[in-house]
């Protein structure tokens, strides 16, 4: 990705049949990536001609006054729309980079509460209540139809065809309601996993291309890796050998909140956003810190720091906590883990976490380079207190500012000290 200047030109293009979605869009989509990208897919789509297919060649510095917006606002929404779906970039680059913004339609209603990664993150955006509502007013009202006859025309009832009226048929390249789909890598091995289920429990051959998609969905949502997807398979077999996916779903979910404290996952950054990475470049031991703590999820910085890989469930909810009550960025939080690492004695206490995660929050520090610059400010400061206070010690005897007691030694005392000298 490349960091957007205000003088960098782009054009608008429709790639689907744009309708009024407001309902959709704030209801399912908005707590999901916030208004300010909404606010950016309604202005791009005001930019396009009165037939809505193109829009002449803007200024990005155009989009951002109307708005009243920065950059990096900007480049967060634009993110967030691509990442759920809605919007695809190209770039030319040259002295001025020409971008191209192709929209695309929200999911209908009953695809996007069907999908078990937005679902997910729309129920734990909202809370059981106001998710039930949502559903509710999409859903499609149920009419019993028992003792009514279908009398409804067909076709062929109606029309018919004569020979003058046939055609040869053309082939069209004509508007189409268009979405695009979530696009990620999986973490998971299907060759893998069917390996260690044996044809008995289930029928591999069943697995059809859309189930493969949802085990899929499953184990980004929840982090599950091969093994817990297998234990997930096995008990959510049905006795036709097949995956029955609302119980696999319900396990997923179950384990999920029995392991995290009765929490659901939260969409976040998986890392570092990459309009907050920097654009400097080199090859110095700075500039790799740099490049790891931007390209890592704070999931595995966390779990380089254990032999086995495995971080503690009490740090994995500090991590939790740090990305999304606090809402910082994945790379900051490397670095804050790091740096409390090296002076606390590898230990990830949570007050002294937090206290330290308040300032850099208070601070608005976002990117990496920020993050290591007050890490080392403070680093510096507690070793200038530290050696102040050893001076102090070392300049200030015990006595200093206590009355002295005069105490002389008594007529037998000195006689000893007397028969010690000469023995």
């Amino acid at each position: 990705m490349d960091q957007v200047l205000p003088a960098d030109t782009f054009i608008v293009i429709n790639k689907t049949v744009l309708q009024d979605d407001r309902k959709i869009l704030i209801s399912l989509y908005e707590p999901l990536i916030g208004g300010l990208a909404i606010n950016l897919y309604n202005t791009l789509w005001t930019y396009l001609d009165h037939l809505e297919l193109i829009s002449t060649e803007y200024t990005h510095n155009t989009l951002l006054n109307t708005m009243m917006i920065s950059v990096s606002e900007m480049m967060d929404a634009r993110l967030k729309l691509e990442g759920i779906g809605l919007l695809k970039t190209y770039v030319k680059k040259g002295s001025v980079n020409n971008f191209i913004y192709e929209l695309y339609s929200p999911v209908s209603a009953k695809e996007f509460l069907n999908n078990p990664i937005l679902s997910t993150a729309l129920y734990n955006a909202l809370g059981k209540v106001e998710y039930d509502r949502v559903v509710e007013y999409f859903k499609i009202p149920s009419v019993n139809l028992k003792n009514y006859e279908d009398i409804t025309a067909k076709f062929s009832d109606i029309f018919s065809w004569t020979s003058s009226s046939l055609r040869e048929i053309e082939i069209y390249n004509l508007k189409n309601k268009t979405t695009r789909p979530l696009e990620m890598i999986s973490k998971i091995d299907f060759n893998t996993i069917f390996s260690l289920i044996p044809e008995e429990i289930l029928n591999v051959r069943s697995v059809t291309k859309e189930m493969k998609n949802f085990l899929m969905k499953i184990s980004f949502i929840y982090n599950y890796d091969n093994e817990m997807m297998v234990e997930l398979i096995r008990n959510s077999v049905t006795e036709k050998h097949t995956i029955d996916k609302a119980k696999l779903r319900e396990l997923a979910d179950k384990y999920y909140q029995f392991e995290n404290f009765g929490k659901l996952p939260s969409l976040i950054y998986k890392n570092q956003p990459e309009y907050l990475r920097t654009t400097k470049t080199g090859v110095s031991k700075r500039m790799q810190m740099i490049h790891m703590f931007e390209t890592t999820s704070p999931y595995d910085f966390i779990a380089s720091k254990y032999k086995t890989g495995n971080p503690s469930s009490s740090d994995l909810k500090l991590i939790s906590y740090l990305l999304i009550d606090l809402d910082l960025k994945p790379g900051v939080v490397n670095v804050l883990v790091d740096y409390v690492l090296k002076i606390n004695r590898n230990k990830l206490t949570k007050s002294f976490v937090d206290t330290i995660a308040a300032q850099w929050k208070k601070s608005n520090i976002e990117t990496v380079e920020d993050a290591m610059n007050i890490a080392e400010e403070e680093y510096h400061n507690r070793q200038k207190q530290a050696s102040k206070k050893v001076v102090k010690e070392a300049k200030t005897p015990s006595w200093y500012h206590q009355e002295i007691e005069e105490n002389l030694a008594t007529d037998e005392e000195i006689q000893k000290l007397e028969e010690m000298l000469r023995g």
